[in-house]
């Protein structure tokens, strides 16, 4: 079931988006297909799954390797500078360990786009990936890097970090190419961000790069006004929005499996409950 005036708009959140990963799976697993979709951070990097239609991936590698150092850890952190390790998340899961479906995403018809901070401008910046290389995988870990534990990401003589930072939910980038659109979200509907508790670390690792500094300081100012028209599309009837009904118990780093289980369950059970709403949505019905 396809729609070509209806995308899909996946935050981030790190690993909130279990969350996520269980809602997209739902949808593939019905046969709901997208033109054109737009991850961010965790948004890109469990949303490509979606492109190359591996249903369930994203929950395997993750119950296998969250209490591997190398995927994720204060250790990674010190060793290598990425708290997700780059080497082993970005190229031995997907190139070996739990091979990523190159010949379906190279082919698939879904347009995919990833997010970035551009660290010098202080702007988003709009990837579509095509096909799959060092490149995507490097555009995927540039949109997945989060400032003071990841490394910045160096590609085509730009710097990059975590495309959060500067567009969150990017309703307003998918609305220019689909004018109705599936927005799942990683908070719950009543969730406001408060300022940045740690400028002081902000200032320190973004020194000498003072428009990013000015992202970080006024990022939930920005995250709420496209909350607040993401909420505002979904009563005009031009967005439909999926998210928890309460915070998720699931840290930025998870290394219990049962936490990851129960995210991605709540993913599963939200989609479900909702899939004769999505089919309406997709046809365009009242």
């Amino acid at each position: 079931m396809i729609n070509n005036n209806v995308g899909l708009v996946l935050e981030g959140g790190a690993m909130r988006g279990i969350f996520t990963a269980g809602v997209i799976d739902v949808m593939m697993e019905n046969d709901i297909d997208f033109p054109a979709l737009v991850g961010v951070s965790a948004g890109a990097a469990f949303g490509c799954n979606y492109k190359s239609r591996q249903p369930g991936r994203v929950l395997r590698y993750n119950l296998t390797y969250c209490r591997e150092p190398k995927y994720c850890s204060f250790r990674s952190l010190i060793k290598t500078g990425d708290l997700f390790g780059a080497d082993f998340c970005y190229h031995a899961i997907p190139d070996r360990l739990d091979p990523f479906n190159k010949n379906v995403f190279n082919e698939d018809p879904m347009r995919f786009y990833v997010v970035c901070s551009d660290i010098e401008t202080g702007q988003p910046h709009y990837q579509q990936i095509e096909k799959v290389d060092d490149d995507c995988y490097e555009w995927i870990r540039a949109s997945a890097s989060m400032p003071l534990v990841s490394r910045v990401v160096e590609l085509h003589g730009r710097k990059y970090l975590d495309g959060g930072v500067t567009d969150s939910i990017p309703l307003s980038f998918m609305e220019r190419q689909c004018a109705r659109n599936i927005v799942v979200l990683t908070r719950p509907r009543d969730y406001q961000k408060k300022p940045a508790s740690m400028m002081p670390a902000f200032r320190h690792s973004l020194k000498g790069y003072p428009k990013m500094l000015e992202a970080v300081k006024n990022r939930h100012l920005m995250y709420n006004r496209q909350r607040d028209l993401v909420f505002a599309r979904e009563k005009a009837g031009r967005a439909l929005v999926i998210c928890p009904d309460a915070p998720l118990e699931i840290g930025r780093v998870e290394h219990k499996a049962a936490r990851i289980k129960q995210t991605y369950a709540l993913g599963r059970r939200a989609a479900e409950c909702r899939l004769d709403e999505i089919r309406r949505f997709i046809a365009n019905e009242n």
